[in-house]
């Protein structure tokens, strides 16, 4: 039986119409032991090992993880996979690992046979939701949203699903020739698309599935179902490599990038080496050494300071040529300029409390390993992409483009378009409260 949902207009919820179900198998309110389990096998075939392939800035499989860790919604969260590489991201993600069989592990492996397992192995699950790694914009709401149907509510599964507004046609084959007949319309009175509630497409988002129901019947729909209704800026899959730079734009602008991400960055940190320089010390006839710079970088830290952010450039005693360049930048730009040691961190904190802000106010941009703990504290951090693994582990985001070739540039489109969708939600929320 499927249960008939309303949904509020703007908003993602879990409202139902019809009779309350009973569950025999799932007393609502019960607590229940609940499995996030994301499925990425290794050999995918339309875009090589697509699941741990960075996607502004984050390795895919990473959105998916953020967002169900960050939601406190799950006894535990799984990645099943059958390659190293992928194991290591999942687990630098906070994932566990469910090291999957050869057995399921094939091309003509399905869904269910690889859930199947993880369940024989891991006995005390009562539900499992299987999230998709190429889903990149999905936010611990929805989950907690579609999550209630099932303890609340009782549904034995649920599962993501987007409204469309498409007419579709049938094809209709014969021997001499293929014509067609309409599958979801009249052509006679065709509705206007206000006259016209759509209809329900799964988004392959996530799926909520009771245990029972997969130990007993092997289904991951079925018993009372449900659904939860993403709004269609949400509803991003990625299948094969043309959808990769659309699913870059849409995640910018409507993916999960942390409980932490601030409202505002008051102040950016930036270190001159690695970032700012690309890392090539150049000799002049005379001896002479010397960096370049890129103007793009320089107009990146102007683009911030015109938006109010504070922009403090970060050079070490060990390196006097990025101090020298920090100098001639401070006074082209107004940044102003710090020397920190092997942790700048201890350097800093003076200066952020000085200036009585929280450490979410701030960004970081940093290279190295003695930057990890400010990336990891700050509410947006970033590194380039040529930074080694430490760091880029630790980052929130790592850039497209090199340190020296543009990388500041690029972090700075990235803090504005975050300060954006900030001011974006808040307005919505205020008008919400008339």
């Amino acid at each position: 039986m499927a249960a008939r949902k309303r949904t509020v207009p703007g908003v993602d919820n879990g409202a139902t119409e019809g009779d309350m179900p009973d569950n025999k198998h799932l007393k609502a309110g019960t607590k229940r032991n609940v499995a996030a389990l994301i499925l990425a096998r290794g050999g995918s075939k339309g875009i090589p090992l697509k699941n741990i392939k960075m996607l502004a800035g984050t390795p895919l499989i990473g959105w998916v993880l953020r967002a169900a860790v960050d939601s406190n919604l799950f006894s535990s969260v799984w990645v099943s996979t059958d390659h190293d590489e992928i194991e290591r991201v999942a687990k630098t993600w906070g994932a566990k690992v469910h090291r999957r069989s050869p057995e399921v592990s094939r091309d003509s492996s399905t869904s269910l046979e690889t859930i199947q397992e993880f369940l024989r192995l891991n006995p005390e699950v009562d539900v499992v939701c299987n999230i998709q790694a190429t889903s990149p914009c999905l936010h611990p709401f929805h989950l907690q949203g579609a999550l209630d149907l099932i303890t609340q509510q009782g549904f034995d599964s649920v599962f993501s699903v987007v409204r469309r507004h498409q007419f579709r046609w049938k094809e209709v084959k014969q021997a001499s020739t293929d014509f067609t007949e309409p599958l979801n319309l009249d052509p006679n009175n065709r509705p206007r698309r206000q006259d016209w509630d759509g209809e329900l497409s799964e988004n392959g988002s996530f799926y909520f599935t009771s245990a029972d129901l997969i130990r007993s019947q092997g289904l991951l729909q079925g018993g009372k179902v449900s659904y939860y209704e993403m709004l269609p800026e949400y509803s991003v899959d990625i299948d094969v490599d043309i959808d990769w730079p659309v699913a870059e734009q849409r995640v910018l602008r409507y993916g999960y990038f942390g409980r932490d991400t601030p409202e505002f960055i008051r102040l950016l940190f930036c270190n001159v080496s690695g970032c700012l320089t690309e890392g090539r010390i150049f000799l002049s006839a005379s001896g002479e050494e010397m960096v370049s710079i890129n103007t793009r970088d320089t107009t990146g830290i102007r683009m911030l300071q015109e938006q109010d952010v504070e922009v403090i450039l970060l050079t070490s005693s060990i390196d006097p040529i990025a101090k020298s360049l920090s100098d001639k930048l401070a006074e082209r730009t107004g940044c102003g300029v710090c020397k920190v040691g092997m942790e700048p961190f201890t350097e800093l904190l003076p200066m952020v409390n000085q200036r009585k802000l929280d450490w979410k106010d701030v960004a970081y941009m940093g290279y190295d390993k003695q930057d990890v703990k400010c990336l990891n504290l700050s509410g947006l951090s970033a590194v380039p992409g040529d930074a080694p693994t430490v760091a880029i582990n630790a980052a929130k985001y790592t850039c497209h483009k090199i340190g020296g070739k543009g990388a500041m540039r690029e972090f700075a489109e990235h803090i504005l378009l975050q300060k954006e969708k900030a001011k974006s939600q808040k307005d919505r929320i205020d008008r919400s409260s008339f």
